[in-house]
């Protein structure tokens, strides 16, 4: 632990004595007192849900029961086409929700996550069918205006010294200049730089200049449709279903001999890790979770989507004389961008400044975090996360139409994200929570679309679980004050 992590711990703790009730302790940083087996292990995590520290458990049984009610309602609905039916329909809200999670954990929103992930689409669409030639695909004004506006972001980046936004915002430039954007792959890295451009122009306002994140992006979300019907037109759409690689993000599968050896090396590589480093606690006689513990989570998670790869790899194509097997490549996508962050927020030094941030603000900046920089890159992180999300969407639906994201996705990715287990007030949340809440969100329209019910049914069922969310975590949180 750094002696600014230690510092930090020590005001959080003066805070709590002059009143206040931060989340920040030393159990942020590291495992205090460590169980020795698997009961005990079960009665500390009791203690933690009486305490207020519910996490992910009410999204979980929300998920379970969802199941049962609508497999009872329609049996179709565990069907193998409409398993993976529903695991792409959710691919997206977990993507935007990932995102989501990392303003969240600082207590900001952002509400022009949806259409900004239209605007990084179209962008792509526009240099695919444009063969690269964004300047007439946009018309010579809004180009340069678009070139100056990744300069100022590349700007701010540089200001904050965030090298890895300025890094693809960099090669955004360099590859929209030279027209290399008319190869797919190029093109969807644009269309992230894209968000990452946005994300860094967001995170300044909010950041540097103190306009509430609530304001501001509110007005980029009116923007930003206004940019999609500018370029699309009211009814059109800019189709992408025509570029394979593209296309195949949603619509493609994986061939089944690879389907099995990445699901294989996945499970080799988590199981190596986390019993490597449960035995190197151990040794040096450091606390941490028992080891049979340990054990028992990777077999479950092994297990389980063990059985999801089979069930994905049998043939699910409706007629007997056609093949559709294979696990859709948008999941293991999903699957790595969850690694990523999850390493990200549990592993890094990054990690536990935007927890420690989030946390209690003050405590963190007189630790000598730069909460300012913290809290432009989470915006970085949110608006490029768009940006993928936008290259998925844009494959799900075979192109960009003018409503790209403008309906309802910015908020069913933060109710996503609350619905998961992540804390509307800043704090607390994993990246997990996305994954589990994306379930919920997609699982509600699937399984009413079976039983023929219309969309009036499926906004009131995803209010309600919202709302039960939110009030989950309030209730959460007054109790965990109580307790301290």
């Amino acid at each position: 632990m750094t002696e600014s992590e230690k510092e930090l711990i020590n005001a959080g703790s003066s805070n709590a004595t002059a009143g206040s009730a931060p989340t920040v302790a030393a159990s942020d940083f590291a495992n205090d007192v460590g169980a020795k087996n698997i009961g005990e292990a079960f009665r500390n995590y009791q203690q933690k849900v009486r305490g207020g520290d519910v996490g992910a458990l009410p999204a979980v049984i929300g998920v379970l029961v969802l199941v049962a009610i609508f497999y009872t309602a329609n049996n179709l609905f565990l069907s193998k086409a409409n398993f993976a039916n529903f695991l792409t329909q959710a691919a997206p809200y977990a993507i935007l929700a990932m995102g989501t999670i990392f303003v969240l954990l600082l207590g900001e929103i952002d509400l022009s996550i949806g259409t900004a992930s239209g605007v990084a689409a179209v962008t792509m669409a526009l240099s695919l069918n444009h063969k690269g030639d964004l300047n007439a695909a946009l018309g010579t004004t809004t180009y340069v205006v678009l070139l100056a506006f990744f300069v100022l972001s590349a700007a701010i980046t540089v200001m904050y010294r965030l090298w890895i936004p300025l890094a693809i915002i960099v090669a955004g430039i360099i590859v929209i200049v030279t027209k290399l954007d008319q190869y797919q792959l190029l093109a969807m890295f644009v269309a992230i730089a894209v968000g990452v451009a946005i994300g860094t122009f967001i995170g300044f306002l909010v950041a540097h200049v103190g306009i509430p994140s609530f304001i501001v992006t509110l007005a980029l979300f009116l923007a930003f449709q206004g940019v999609l019907l500018k370029f699309i037109g009211a009814s059109n759409a800019i189709p992408t279903r025509n570029f394979d690689l593209v296309n195949n993000i949603e619509n493609g599968n994986m061939s089944i001999g690879l389907s099995w050896t990445l699901w294989f090396l996945s499970m080799a590589i988590y199981a190596a890790f986390t019993i490597g480093r449960s035995l190197q606690k151990r040794k040096r006689n450091l606390t941490g979770e028992p080891l049979d513990l340990v054990i028992l989570r990777a077999a479950l998670i092994a297990v389980t989507t063990g059985l999801a790869v089979y069930v994905l790899n049998q043939n699910r194509a409706r007629s007997v004389f056609a093949t559709l097997e294979g696990v859709p490549w948008v999941i293991p996508i999903v699957a790595a961008v969850f690694v990523l962050w999850t390493l990200v927020t549990t592993k890094t030094r990054y990690g536990r400044y935007i927890y420690a941030t989030g946390g209690n603000t003050e405590a963190a900046r007189r630790a000598g975090i730069d909460v300012r920089r913290i809290r432009l890159s989470v915006f970085i992180i949110a608006s490029g996360m768009a940006g993928l999300a936008g290259i998925i969407g844009a494959s799900k639906q075979g192109g960009v139409p003018s409503d790209f994201g403008a309906h309802t996705d910015q908020l069913y990715a933060v109710g996503a994200a609350v619905i998961g287990g992540t804390s509307l007030f800043g704090g607390r949340g994993k990246i997990r929570d996305g994954i589990i809440g994306a379930l919920v969100i997609a699982m509600i329209p699937n399984g009413l679309g079976l039983k023929g019910l219309g969309p009036e049914y499926e906004y009131m069922i995803t209010g309600g679980f919202l709302l039960l969310a939110a009030s989950v975590d309030a209730l959460s949180r007054k109790r965990a004050t109580a307790a301290k």
